[in-house]
């Protein structure tokens, strides 16, 4: 499809990507503030983002340091995911997060109480650039005793200004390596975030909701089995679609070269 025959006024509800699409690492990217404002008089903006480092407080000064102003309620990053996800299938349970703060945070404001790993019923992995061999010797005690596993997602990289970095699949796949797969994977592309960020943001229909962001294998991907329309911004890491569309199995609805040229032309 061409931009000039996509209509945002089609969709009401926004879910924007935010490493990669509005930010890179603490970098704002060109004419994003500008995009996201714009689109907040379309209708309704939610980041959705597989970041799990931070809360959705921390998330929402982050934005605002890069010139966008969205309140916590409208951030929903795998954290707050994976945490609105296990209390609601477990009730409040006693966690042991191998991640970083943000993980934690989102964890206990759901109700869950992080413990030591020998009193833990579910182990919660996401990206983690402190991971250390006594934080997986903890998530192994934790399983061999029978605790659950849950990734907050496997994105396999990070992008910042210097380049990609390990994402959350670093951390993840070194305890699957130990011998245990996670049991689920809440974060995009399942069809648990999708569901989360449409409950979250009181719609339900995918028709009436579209994504933008800048992974295939997560953004576009959660997208198409949602039924929601996409657009990939190539801002971010799949920054070379066009050349190799023809093979790849996943397609967006749309593709440009930021959100910039999508919102504001």
């Amino acid at each position: 499809m061409e931009t000039s025959d996509f209509n945002l006024r089609d969709y009401s509800v926004y879910f924007v990507d935010m490493d990669g699409v509005i930010v890179r690492s603490d970098h704002p990217i060109k004419g994003a503030s500008e995009s996201i404002e714009k689109l907040r008089g379309l209708g309704d903006v939610y980041v959705l983002s597989n970041n799990s480092t931070r809360s959705r407080e921390s998330f929402a000064e982050r934005l605002h340091g890069a010139g966008v102003d969205l309140p916590p309620e409208y951030i929903i990053n795998s954290s707050f995911i994976a945490s609105k996800y296990i209390v609601e299938k477990h009730g409040a349970v006693g966690v042991y997060p191998v991640g970083e703060e943000g993980l934690s945070e989102e964890l206990m404001i759901a109700g869950n109480e992080v413990l030591e790993a020998n009193r833990a019923d579910v182990v919660v992995a996401g990206m983690d650039r402190g991971i250390s061999y006594d934080k997986l010797a903890g998530a192994l005690e934790a399983l061999n005793s029978g605790a659950r596993f849950y990734a907050t997602n496997t994105d396999k990289t990070f992008p910042t200004p210097e380049g990609e970095k390990p994402g959350a699949g670093a951390t993840v796949g070194a305890i699957e390596g130990m011998g245990f797969p996670p049991e689920k994977v809440t974060g995009k592309p399942s069809s648990i975030a999708a569901e989360i960020a449409m409950e979250v943001a009181g719609v339900t229909e995918p028709s009436d909701c579209l994504v933008i962001g800048d992974r295939l294998e997560t953004d576009i991907l959660m997208a198409e089995r949602a039924g929601m329309n996409s657009v990939l911004a190539l801002s971010g890491v799949d920054n070379s679609y066009p050349e190799g569309s023809e093979t790849e199995a996943v397609k967006p609805t749309l593709t440009v070269h930021s959100l910039a040229e999508l919102v504001l032309g």
